[in-house]
């Protein structure tokens, strides 16, 4: 049939290919014939699927699967009939015979609904969450000709439905004796606090700190940053961890004796991806804001981990009117890709 068919495609009703869990998806499989065709079935199959391939340094693969998604439909075909999509291609149906399809254009409709509670699409180094359809037309000889188009689904999180404690500010205290135990130096004290726990892109991150720096030792510089983690699992067991940073501001020196106080100093949200991954129990996303002091010798760093909650849609007032934070620059529309995958790990 190769010179018989002109086109084979499935076309959305929605063009942008964005979809939310409990939506329907719906459009048309495209057939364009020069002439009369005899074919068996024309065949259609939604998947969403999870994966994860890490290979570590012995060249030992890991890998694991999860689907969300896996329906099928017959969009032409008799109903007894077992359709072909992965290996039955070359099965012979039962109690159908061909059907003529005249010359020209044929439309095969398709709707259905997406379930509750999928995690986003999400493209990662070493996993992927991701969605598409295919389609298939079926020759009497045997001949399975075939199509695929991805769609993207974004699981939304809304910051007003989240626990109201992320509304609320968030602290973070350490004492820190410089030099070994025996040999101490003295203490370094912080305490960090964030204006609240969770955030959306474009939006600040107010951070308050102070440093006491009661040892012998300057301390070089601080320096707050955000990062984001990326773990793959695999038979429930972590087997790749990625951390990377996104955006940081720092303070210079403390000498020692002296206070360093942070007064409401900014950390910017870039845009990022959407990434509700609940309902994936492959891949995990964490984010953090750090804060880091640097003494000003061979002393380890200092670390202080504040976990916030990266969300889709921000605070909104009591009328429903956004509540937009200061200095936030949301941006029109978000990322599907992370282009600083291949950047240098934060460590």
């Amino acid at each position: 049939m190769a010179r018989k068919l002109q086109k084979f495609m499935i076309l959305f009703d929605n063009p942008n290919l964005l979809y939310f869990p409990g939506h329907f998806i719906s459009g048309r499989v495209i057939v364009e014939l020069e002439e009369d065709t005899s074919v068996l079935g024309v065949y259609f199959h939604v998947v969403g699927e999870g994966v994860v391939r890490v290979m570590d340094r012995r060249q030992h693969i890991y890998t694991d699967k999860e689907n969300y998604i896996d329906f099928r439909m017959r969009l032409l075909g008799e109903p007894d009939e077992r359709y072909p999509m992965e290996n039955e291609e070359h099965q012979t149906p039962r109690g159908q015979g061909p059907i003529l399809l005249s010359p020209g254009i044929h439309s095969f409709p398709f709707k259905l609904g997406l379930p509750l509670g999928l995690p986003s699409t999400f493209l990662g180094k070493h996993g992927w969450v991701q969605y598409y359809c295919k389609a298939a037309l079926r020759e009497p000889n045997g001949l399975t000709h075939k199509n695929q188009q991805v769609f993207i689904v974004m699981n939304p999180i809304d910051l007003n439905v989240e626990p109201s404690i992320l509304a609320q500010p968030f602290h973070c205290e350490i004492e820190h004796n410089l030099g070994m135990t025996c040999l101490s130096r003295g203490p370094v004290s912080c305490r960090v606090r964030l204006d609240r726990g969770g955030y959306v892109p474009g939006e600040t991150i107010s951070v308050w700190a102070r440093v006491q720096n009661q040892s012998k030792v300057t301390i070089k510089k601080t320096r707050a940053c955000l990062t984001e983690t990326i773990q793959y699992m695999s038979k429930s067991k972590v087997v790749q961890t990625e951390t990377r940073e996104l955006s940081s501001v720092a303070r210079g020196k403390v000498k020692p004796s002296d206070t360093d106080d942070w007064k409401n100093e900014q950390l910017y949200v870039p845009p990022l991806p959407p990434t509700n991954l609940r309902g994936c129990h492959l891949i995990r996303i964490q984010y953090d804001v750090f804060f880091i002091i640097e003494p000003n010798n061979l002393e380890k760093e200092i670390r202080l981990q504040l976990p916030i909650m990266m969300a889709t849609y921000p605070y909104r007032n009591s009328d429903g009117t956004l509540k937009k934070k200061r200095g936030a620059q949301y941006p029109d529309s978000l990322p599907i890709f992370r282009p600083w995958l291949n950047n240098k790990s934060f460590e």
